[in-house]
């Protein structure tokens, strides 16, 4: 008996601690979303850790912290960055809690589109270490969208 009431109060616990943490981690991505649209390029790449990765929409998208602050400062410095809201944010945890994964529908100038992600806890604070941003596409217009690419390259 007492053994199921230990597993009861672990589970009960466990639960309160991960939905406190997808509380703080869904802030920290509505945040790091906000600062690129607000063109605040501080708080924006404040969240992504040294190794940080981003895969963007484009073939050969593939940026390295460095590689895509570079990219972005003359938009962020203009003021227009981009702005993608987030509909909707699934995540998961490693066993330990110290890595999570999400994926994410979000509004933007391209219509819905999906971003995932990964972030690590890192001496106390979560960093961003990787970000798929991607186009969605129905798979009834997948050969119009081939043959459309097709002519473009």
């Amino acid at each position: 008996m007492h053994r199921y009431l230990f597993l009861l109060v672990a589970l009960v616990l466990f639960s309160f601690g991960k939905e406190r943490k997808i509380v703080l981690l869904n802030k920290l991505v509505d945040q790091w979303h906000e600062a690129a649209s607000k063109a605040d390029f501080d708080n924006y790449f404040s969240l992504m850790d040294d190794d940080f990765v981003f895969l963007g929409t484009a073939p050969g998208e593939r940026w390295t912290k460095k590689e895509f602050a570079s990219f972005s400062k003359p938009y962020f410095d203009k003021g227009q960055a981009w702005s993608f809201k987030a509909k909707h944010r699934n995540w998961n945890f490693s066993r330990n809690g110290k890595v999570a994964w999400f994926d994410e529908v979000l509004d933007t100038w391209m219509e819905d589109c999906r971003g995932s992600g990964v972030m690590i806890k890192k001496k106390r604070k979560w960093r961003l270490v990787f970000y798929n941003l991607t186009v969605l596409i129905e798979n009834e217009k997948i050969k119009e969208f081939i043959e459309l690419r097709r002519r473009q390259y």
